[in-house]
């Protein structure tokens, strides 16, 4: 597990003290535009003569952080109403259906639908459009996964014992769910992850001149001949945080569990 869990640890404890890590300030040029690696700037200059180390480094805090935040809400949102679908089958239809009529609407016309009705939302309307279009598919898997268990004896019994709803979803649905709820709060941070540096590549979000991973790789796809590393290191760095992350959650599902987690 430790082995899993290092990779997703590692990069985040480097993308928080990154700021304080980076050898030059985020918007002073210390290089020709578009200079190669070498000198002061270990991998060359950016659109500006920026330094894209100290760029790389300061750039990935509000990218983890933001997908952190949308992750928890989806996970968090989707239990609650997935939980509550299971036990009351009439909700459920209701709540499944609105999920059914979300899911149609494409991830990145939902962003643009969301920020561009919503000009000064900046970061929280994009987290607003990632939690409302990453709610729907959560609350599908989570209401599959809480019916046996809602259909369990020992849900019956507290049930025929006078237990109330929000008793039966906290005491004895959820627990049941870790397993489920954890690979999903895995593959919904994935998730996050690609909507937020898709708000950022348009910039629909963070604004120039913030350092982000994904505006990095907006601002310097011109001069990507030039110097690559401008491009290539931000996009690397998204990757193996999707893929850390991932891997992460996976590793830390119990065992009992892990099986049907491998099966979604």
């Amino acid at each position: 597990m430790a082995l899993r869990t290092a990779p997703a640890l590692l990069l985040v404890a480097l993308a928080v003290a990154g700021p304080w890590l980076a050898p030059h300030a985020v918007d002073t040029p210390v290089a020709a535009p578009y200079a190669e690696p070498g000198g002061d700037a270990a991998l060359g200059g950016d659109q500006l003569g920026r330094d894209v180390l100290s760029r790389l480094l300061a750039g990935g805090r509000q990218l983890i952080g933001t997908s952190l935040l949308v992750a928890l809400l989806v996970t968090g949102i989707a239990a609650v109403l997935g939980a509550v679908s299971a036990l009351r089958p009439a909700v459920g239809r209701f709540v499944e259906r609105a999920a059914d009529v979300l899911m149609l609407l494409p991830a990145v016309l939902g962003i643009l639908l969301i920020s561009l009705s919503w000009p000064d939302g900046g970061r929280l309307a994009v987290v607003t459009a990632a939690v409302v279009l990453g709610v729907p598919y959560a609350i599908r898997l989570t209401a599959g996964a809480a019916a046996p268990i809602a259909a369990s004896g020992y849900v019956e019994a507290a049930t025929a014992g006078g237990e109330g709803l929000w008793h039966l979803v906290v005491r004895e649905v959820l627990p049941n769910l870790r397993a489920t709820l954890l690979a999903l709060f895995g593959l919904r941070f994935v998730a996050a992850v690609y909507l937020v540096a898709t708000a950022g590549f348009l910039q629909v979000g963070p604004q120039p001149p913030t350092a982000d991973w994904a505006l990095m790789i907006r601002e310097n796809s011109a001069g990507v001949l030039l110097n690559p590393w401008a491009v290539v290191a931000p996009s690397i760095a998204i990757g193996l945080l999707a893929m850390s992350v991932n891997l992460a959650a996976v590793a830390l599902v119990p065992q009992a569990g892990r099986k049907a987690v491998t099966a979604l």
